[in-house]
């Protein structure tokens, strides 16, 4: 490694996950040692990006998120002669920069010229991947299937119930009813497909297995499949696997009585790269203008459907927007204009609240449609595109200060 910390192997090999945290808990240390040696160190500490923001991977790689509440924020701030310039000189002397997100925390990232740049947005955005594979998710966030089209390998690093997850929702995309197993005691099948036919339902069962290279799959495994595909009356099975199968269960999956496909990590990247053609990019066009019309006169005063985030550092903004599309852990949202109701006469401090009229379909474009992942908190649901949180309205005209 040299002496700024940058590199912690030769130039020509991609450094390791466990690599890129030794370096980042360098980076840590000379943080909490510099500040502790200041006095500045309390109520602070270290967040990864994935872990604080949860939200979609900016162009440049955060490597850790800085929080704070007091003394350090203010130094940071240049409210202490010279701790400033200090602090962004330790960061630069190992390869880093920071800014300020909020209030509360500081992004630090590499510099652009670093040999871990690229390594570290790689991480980053397999976080984001990884934080994706959920069951209804991927029709809205088409970085799922994308991934694995380009780096098939990557499957290896899944666990083996993400493993079917993704599987799960490769053959939802392909049109077929799908049910995920339990993931223990389901009987040798992960997941169960049906595809409707005007001759009568096909069952297709699936069977998963993420395995090393080197471990390939022997003629009982696939024995084992045609079993419970008999038992269960099936039309048809597939076993897919990230390795290969010997010879034997090849030949034995060629004279199956019921069909059986034999599949591996290049079947599941062709699936996903068919996945990742069939999703719209411009989540604008997923709802037509029509609908969108409707949905504003259905729009009541008081609709779960209008939601609002409060925006601004060092100022209090409001943003509103409607829920066009959502799932169980995703939705697509529509930004609205504000209308004034009231100010000081300057236009800087007073009350608004969402237009929602005919000018909202001019809002119907790719910059004003984004995404968002939903969740549940105390029974309330929110949204949160790694920016804003968002919740319902009350009804209630909202408060803006630009001073």
């Amino acid at each position: 490694m040299s002496d700024g910390g940058q590199d912690p192997s030769p130039a020509s090999q991609t450094p390791s996950d466990a690599e890129l945290d030794g370096v980042v808990n360098k980076l840590q240390c000379s943080i909490q040692e510099w500040a502790t040696r200041h006095e500045l160190w309390f109520d602070c500490g270290f967040q990864s990006y994935a872990d604080r923001v949860e939200g979609e991977p900016e162009d440049i790689p955060v490597v850790t998120i800085l929080y704070f509440n007091g003394d350090l924020g203010r130094a940071l701030d240049g409210d202490f002669h010279g701790l400033d310039m200090e602090f962004c000189e330790l960061l630069e002397r190992q390869g880093f920069w920071y800014e300020r997100n909020d209030s509360f925390s500081a992004h630090i990232y590499p510099q652009d010229t670093s040999p871990l740049f690229q390594p570290f947005l790689n991480r980053e955005n397999w976080q984001w991947v990884c934080g994706l594979i959920q069951q209804d998710v991927a029709d809205v966030y088409e970085e799922l299937y994308s991934h694995f089209a380009k780096r098939p390998e990557d499957l290896h690093r899944l666990n083996w119930r993400e493993f079917e997850t993704l599987l799960f929702r490769i053959f939802q995309s392909q049109g077929f009813t799908c049910e995920l197993g339990p993931g223990s005691n389901d009987g040798g099948i992960d997941v169960r497909l049906l595809q409707r036919d005007p001759l009568g339902d096909i069952l297709t069962l699936v069977q998963a297995k993420r395995y090393a290279p080197k471990n390939k799959i022997n003629m009982s495994a696939v024995a084992a499949l045609h079993g419970v595909a008999d038992v269960e009356a099936a039309h048809k099975s597939i076993f897919v696997t990230t390795s290969n199968y010997l010879p034997s269960a090849r030949r034995f999956a060629g004279r199956t009585r019921i069909p059986m496909t034999l599949a591996t990590s290049a079947d599941v990247r062709d699936w996903c790269r068919d996945a990742s053609e069939g999703i719209i990019r411009d989540k604008s066009k997923l709802i037509t203008p029509q609908a969108v019309s409707l949905l504003l006169q259905n729009l009541a005063h008081r609709d779960p459907r209008i939601v609002h985030a409060s925006i601004g550092y060092s100022v209090i903004m409001n943003q509103f927007a409607i829920i066009l599309k959502e799932t169980k852990h995703a939705a697509l949202l529509m930004v609205i204009p504000s209308q004034t109701i009231s100010d000081d006469g300057y236009g800087q401090r007073g009350y608004e609240v969402p237009e929602i009229g005919a000018a909202c379909l001019e809002r119907l474009t790719a910059d004003t449609v984004f995404r968002a992942k939903r969740s549940l908190y105390n029974g309330k649901v929110r949204y949160w595109n790694g920016r804003n949180l968002y919740s319902p309205w009350d009804g209630v005209p909202k408060l803006f200060d630009l001073y």
